[in-house]
């Protein structure tokens, strides 16, 4: 028996156990140590607001009722009950402490790192390489998006199971057993529960048969050192394709199911654009460049934004020069395929995970996306570390440089993504940034144009508003906000026709259809007023803002029962909204319902204790029900507040003149 088929003896298994203790510790230290700067990221205005911090369902945390609304709600678009538990929990735990929410996913995308190390450890027993790879997946630029952008928890968590189900289908070919296999199927739907994305895995299983578990190989095939199992697998394990298959059959039903689910709510949710808007040769297109796009950030990740706009026409020849070099790639790595199964395993990776985001079917007005590539960059990984490492072993002599260049790549990947993650500490930094990059983005100056209106700079707001509608005008969320920042500053005849053309444009938009009510409200449109603030209401029953102004409106025609519940509805999605509490008083005191009214009042006040309007009106019902003393200090609270109010120093002077 040579040195290299012995068993390792108790000293080498020792040393190779630190070995593999000391990677541990630097992917979990690097890790943390750059994603750390998250714990003082607030919430951006791109989609965490309707995800989590103004969503009513996820902010109430985990209950019997948002566990059925989770799994039942096809909100924004999306199915995944998975996804929206962990943001309830987040909620539940940490409240809307942001930093808390950023690290939840930092910690998730961490465990996961982790995970992947120990899986391709496991399954190919090659130590360095399976390292380069984990660490690339960890400190990735192309992956800041997905672990810092809150809004996708669901990157991190079905990327979580995936290696999950990765790991237990490694176990199960190690010793197949019923219980390995249903071990196989639930991580398998927990992921799909996370993000359909997931879809993909039964494919990736048949590719990892190929290699490195060796249960499918073409005859001759070579077996390259370091792409072996612990074990070699015994003549029987050697299944016939058609065995593999069939043992995939259950995985790819699920896929099946969880693909026309996903499409159903898309469609119904008005997220899938339609043929008409973006055509099928547009969209074939785009993919092509796509991939070719994705490859070049993989390799020099640079320039990197949070939205990239859908590009002008393309020339026939960019066309043709990326379908030309993706089908290059392809034929040269189907040519290696007996010597180095990993380039086709690793090939066929990246292209087949990104199949159901690359825009064959639409979702979203993006070209293209960052965060699209969590998983599928992992086989370019593969292909990149074990392409080296085989090169190092046939080159004895470049080993150093082949080395230093894996040294040189994970440092420089440290500090590429340390300063990508600082661009999402804030809407306004995450913006400004996609716009020095990439000028032409409507989204990224609607996205400036929202941050500069929440800091009351409403006319630099609008400003970039209407560079995102020159740049898009078929862009309904730049209308609306347009109307909007208008309707703010009471230029009501201007806000009108910019929030009509937004539902005209998207009928489903929320926001412009309740600041249309408000509009024509002030309008004294009031029937028209209602009209729109009940269609906000049908298309988002769970809208506390729409109840609210539906409340003021009937409140302001006298139709108070209708007021009531209005404002009762809008209370409880937003728990909150101290203005809720406090005209859902005064309804019920019109109605004369006082016990109602004071317990309404005070929540307002538990909520607000500064809310000088609350204060006098619970006063004035207190005084009235002969409760002088409570009256007085609820009065002399509100002059302490508002000292130049004539009438709170009105009914201060009743209540003492009572006492006398």
């Amino acid at each position: 028996m040579t040195r290299d088929q012995r068993k390792p003896g108790v000293g080498e298994r020792e040393s190779a156990r630190w070995h593999d203790i000391l990677i541990y510790l630097l992917l979990l230290i690097a890790t943390l140590a750059v994603y750390s700067q998250v714990r003082n990221f607030d919430f951006v205005n791109y989609d965490d607001r309707a995800y989590i911090s103004t969503n009513a369902r996820v902010r109430s945390g985990l209950s019997a009722e948002s566990l059925a609304w989770a799994f039942t709600t096809g909100y924004d678009g999306n199915w995944f009950p998975l996804t929206w538990l962990s943001h309830m929990l987040d909620c539940r735990l940490f409240g809307l402490d942001s930093g808390l929410h950023h690290l939840t996913s930092v910690l998730i995308h961490v465990l996961s790192t982790l995970l992947l190390f120990a899986l391709l450890k496991r399954m190919t027993g090659s130590r360095w390489s399976s390292a380069f790879v984990a660490f690339l997946f960890a400190l990735h630029p192309l992956h800041v998006e997905s672990v810092a952008w809150v809004t996708e928890r669901k990157d991190v968590l079905s990327a979580f199971f995936w290696f999950l189900t990765l790991w237990g289908y490694a176990r199960y070919v190690e010793r197949p057993q019923l219980s390995r296999y249903l071990l196989v199927l639930i991580t398998f739907c927990l992921g799909l529960m996370s993000k359909s994305m997931v879809v993909t895995l039964p494919f990736v299983l048949l590719l990892l048969d190929f290699w490195p578990l060796r249960r499918l190989s073409f005859r001759g095939a070579a077996d390259p050192e370091g792409s072996k199992q612990r074990a070699k697998p015994s003549a029987k394990a050697k299944l016939k394709v058609a065995a593999v298959l069939l043992e995939k059959v259950p995985l790819f039903v699920l896929s099946a199911i969880i693909s026309i689910i996903t499409f159903v709510v898309q469609r119904g949710g008005g997220a899938v654009v339609s043929l008409d808007f973006i055509p099928l040769g547009t969209r074939l297109s785009n993919g092509l460049i796509s991939y070719l796009s994705y490859i070049y950030n993989i390799l020099w990740p640079t320039r990197l934004a949070a939205f990239y706009p859908q590009p002008p026409a393309l020339m026939v020849w960019q066309i043709l020069a990326a379908g030309l070099a993706l089908a290059a790639i392809s034929v040269a790595v189907f040519l290696c395929v007996r010597r180095y199964p990993y380039l086709a395993v690793g090939w066929l990776w990246f292209l087949g995970t990104l199949v159901p985001v690359i825009g064959l079917v639409q979702v979203g007005m993006q070209a293209r996306a960052d965060r699209y590539t969590y998983l599928p960059s992992i086989g370019i990984f593969l292909m990149v570390a074990w392409g080296v490492t085989d090169l190092s072993k046939r080159r004895p002599h470049a080993k150093p440089v082949l080395a230093g260049l894996f040294a040189a790549s994970c440092l420089s990947c440290l500090i590429l993504t340390w300063y990508q993650v600082r661009h999402w500490r804030d809407s306004m930094s995450l913006f400004q940034h996609a716009l020095e990059v990439t000028p032409d983005n409507h989204v990224a100056h609607n996205g400036v144009g929202i941050a500069l209106q929440e800091q009351g700079r409403i006319e630099d707001a609008i400003t970039h508003y209407q560079e995102a509608i020159k740049l898009r005008p078929s862009y309904p969320e730049a209308r609306a906000n347009l109307g909007d920042a208008l309707l703010r500053l009471r230029r009501i005849e201007e806000a009108v026709p910019q929030l009509n053309e937004a539902i005209r444009i998207y009928p489903g938009s929320l926001e412009a259809r309740v600041d249309l009510g408000i509009a024509y409200n002030a309008q004294g449109k009031v029937e028209e007023s209602i009209s729109q603030l009940l269609e906000a209401v049908r298309i988002q029953p769970d809208s506390g803002n729409a109840h609210y102004n539906l409340g003021r409106v009937y409140a302001g025609a006298g139709r108070m029962a209708e007021a009531t519940a209005q404002f009762s509805l809008a209370a409880r999605l937003q728990p909150d909204n101290a203005e809720a509490f406090y005209n859902l008083g005064i309804t019920l005191a019109n109605q004369g319902n006082m016990k109602d009214a004071i317990a309404a009042f005070a929540k307002a006040l538990i909520i607000n204790p500064d809310y000088a309007a609350a204060h006098n009106n619970l006063g004035s019902i207190l005084a009235n029900m002969g409760q002088i003393d409570e009256a007085i200090a609820h009065f002399r609270e509100a002059l302490r507040l508002q000292p130049d109010s004539q009438e709170v120093r009105h009914n201060l002077e009743y209540a003492l003149s009572l006492k006398k």
